[in-house]
């Protein structure tokens, strides 16, 4: 009679692996993770008792014994890489070559090949990932290597959490995937990170070429799966498309944009698309690849010695490339915190050419190893100016040691060092801190002042004396004309901009005034709570605190903030110059379309700014986010959606259009 704890185990096996497909592939869980916890501890335990570990035990995730060394695995079938392009015209070369062998075999051929019809998808950057399942197991995973023979690395892969260690197909066949670190969980690692990853590439390969399985658990990776590489017998489809169901039936995360094409023009409108949107993408893609979805017709065209002749890569503009450092400038905020930019070599990244790029601060300096005249790291990120992701170690580039200043760049008062940053505090009288802090002021977010630029404050400050916010609301048309760029009609514009921007609602005020800690949630959640900028100008910590995601730490900000006799003082100042913050308080949103919804936003809108139709969400009791999965009620698509939109028609989330979300909404116009 077979042990009752073994048969226990067995369900426990399954019942936590189907949990973990839904949580991690779908992101459609249907239990807590209270309840996940309780399954796993139940499942550790009778392991522990039993001494036995079930092949797809999902404990097996967790890393555990160090290895000693890579083993050599030899695949089941050839992995090939690919032919590049670049241009359309090496597409079409590449599609010409490809359609007259496909015309010089229907030509005797009794059984004809259909039309050629193309399938377009990311090309993501990081390590190719052979995986080896029989009998509905995960028997081994490699490296590609030579392509021919890679390096076994089942333990280390046995640890990311969508690869399936089971399958409903019992027969055996290989599944090619590209393993990959999301870019936010590059960010989150490299924060306690003792040595911080260079690039999210480096983060994937680093984590599965790496002896211990437990620093490949640390990185959280992920898969994206492409192609049954090998499958003996028949296998259960004909096309690419067919494959890739077949790879979703048996629980493996596919990619996350598929597109078929009729005809070259469509590839190549689609790659033109893709390439605009990656930069919203969470992981690292550095092309498309264009594949002949007919399977037979893969067959008959066949390889060269390297590559297939069905498929091509059409690589993008690099986003990471390595430069030297020259030199080291520091930037003072509003709050008088010191921003390291690096002047680096000029290179080419992402179609533009880089001259700059950012540091967080003087810690970010030592944890990455930045040198003077050292090679570093750079990618491109949503931001304009490229980050630096680390040092590269080079004998030709030694590089000498960043010091840090000891006094403000910008006003001489020596720095104050509060954990990895260094700060000014001459905060009455340093002048980028006061710059920047009417360019803040006066940003959309805030009093939304739309004439009112860096240049603005920069002439204003040298020329007019402008020292605080308030200054502003004393000007007059003399003061503004003969500035340079400021004619008559440009001087009152700016004027009637000031004037109506002394009835911005509460949360922008509270918002505009810079209260360390506090954006725009929590200033909303202030107006909200108190109403009035007098009530929370009164209130003390532990009233603070009993508003929802406000802690200790920031309500002693918001406390010491407005016990500050200068700040006050420049408050008052506004209120006896007209500004009066209206307080619109937040209608109850019960039975509001958006109550309880999660949306997201993509492309343009005609009618509001992104932030205001992201606000209209919230304040109708919705969340707006990022980016798009299962769990997403609504897509809200303005003119060029890109990537999200196509996302969602994939996952049958529901999009509105511009005019049906102002309708829902209940917007009436500005």
């Amino acid at each position: 009679m077979e042990d009752p704890r073994l048969i226990r185990m067995r369900q426990l096996v399954d019942e936590v692996n189907e949990h973990a497909y839904r949580y991690y592939v779908m992101d459609d869980p249907i239990i807590s993770d209270a309840q996940w916890d309780k399954l796993f501890d139940e499942l550790r335990d009778l392991e522990k008792e039993t001494g036995t570990v079930l092949p797809d035990s999902p404990s097996l995730r967790v890393g555990g014994t160090i290895l000693e060394a890579f083993t050599p695995h030899t695949h089941l079938g050839p992995l090939w890489s690919m032919d590049k392009a670049k241009t359309r015209e090496e597409v079409e070369v590449w599609a010409a070559r490809a359609e007259k062998l496909w015309a010089a075999f229907n030509e005797d051929a009794v059984e004809k090949l259909p039309p050629i019809r193309y399938t377009v998808e990311y090309k993501y950057d990081g390590l190719t990932i052979n995986l080896t399942y029989r009998e509905g197991k995960l028997a081994q995973a490699a490296t590609r290597g030579n392509g021919r023979t890679g390096e076994a690395i089942l333990e280390q892969v046995r640890t990311i959490p969508t690869v399936p260690l089971s399958v409903p197909c019992m027969d055996t066949f290989e599944v090619q995937g590209e393993g990959i670190m999301r870019l936010s969980r590059l960010e989150e690692y490299n924060k306690t990170a003792q040595e911080p990853l260079k690039n999210a590439r480096n983060g994937a390969a680093g984590a599965l070429r790496n002896l211990d399985p437990g620093e490949t658990a640390r990185r959280k990776l992920d898969i994206f799966c492409y192609n049954v590489g090998y499958y003996e017998g028949q296998p259960p489809y004909r096309t690419y498309a067919e494959m890739t169901a077949f790879l979703q039936e048996n629980r493996f995360p596919v990619g996350e944009f598929f597109c078929p094409c009729d005809d070259l023009n469509q590839v190549m409108a689609v790659i033109e698309q893709i390439d605009g949107a990656r930069a919203e993408l969470d992981y690292l893609i550095d092309g498309a690849v264009i594949k002949i979805d007919d399977l037979r017709t893969r067959e008959i065209l066949g390889h060269t010695d390297r590559f297939p002749r069905w498929a091509l890569a059409y690589k993008f503009s690099a986003e990471e490339m390595t430069t030297v450092v020259e030199t080291i400038t520091w930037e003072v905020g509003r709050t008088g915190k010191l921003t390291p930019l690096a002047h680096v070599a000029p290179v080419e990244l992402a179609g533009a050419t880089v001259k700059r790029a950012t540091l967080n601060n003087f810690g970010d300096i030592q944890r990455k190893k930045v040198r003077l005249g050292g090679k570093v790291w750079i990618r491109r990120s949503n931001e304009v100016i490229p980050e630096i992701m680390g040092g590269v170690e080079d004998a030709e580039y030694p590089g000498e040691e960043v010091l840090p200043p000891e006094v403000c760049p910008a006003c001489g008062t020596a720095l104050e060092e509060i954990g990895a940053n260094l700060f000014c505090p001459n905060s009455l009288s340093c002048p980028p801190q006061l710059i920047w802090r009417m360019v803040h002021f006066a940003s959309r977010e805030a009093m939304d002042i739309e004439t009112f630029s860096i240049k603005t404050a920069e002439l204003l400050f040298k020329e007019r004396n402008v020292r605080q916010v308030a200054d502003l609301y004393a000007l007059k048309a003399e003061d503004l004309v003969g500035l340079e760029g400021f004619a008559e009609k440009k001087a009152q514009r700016l004027l009637d901009e000031l004037e109506k921007s002394k009835t911005r609602p509460l949360s922008n005020f509270l918002h505009a005034l810079g209260i360390p800690g506090v954006g725009r949630k929590t200033a909303r959640d202030l107006a909200e709570h108190f109403g009035s900028l007098e009530g929370l100008m009164q209130a003390d910590a532990q009233e603070l605190e009993q508003i929802d995601e406000i802690g200790g730490v920031i309500a002693q900000n918001i406390v010491g903030f407005f016990a500050d006799g200068h700040i006050r003082n420049g408050i008052e100042r506004l209120l006896a110059a007209g500004v009066a913050p209206v307080h619109e308080a937040v209608k109850k949103a019960q039975d509001n379309f958006f109550t309880g919804k999660t949306c997201v936003l993509t492309g343009t809108l005609s009618e509001l700014k992104r932030d205001e139709a992201k606000a209209l969400i919230e304040q109708a009791g919705g969340k707006a986010v990022g980016s798009v999965s299962k769990k997403t009620d609504y897509v809200i698509a303005g003119e060029e959606a890109g990537s999200k939109l196509d996302k969602a028609l994939q996952l049958g989330v529901t999009v509105l259009s511009e005019a049906e979300f102002l309708q829902k909404i209940g917007y009436l116009g500005k």
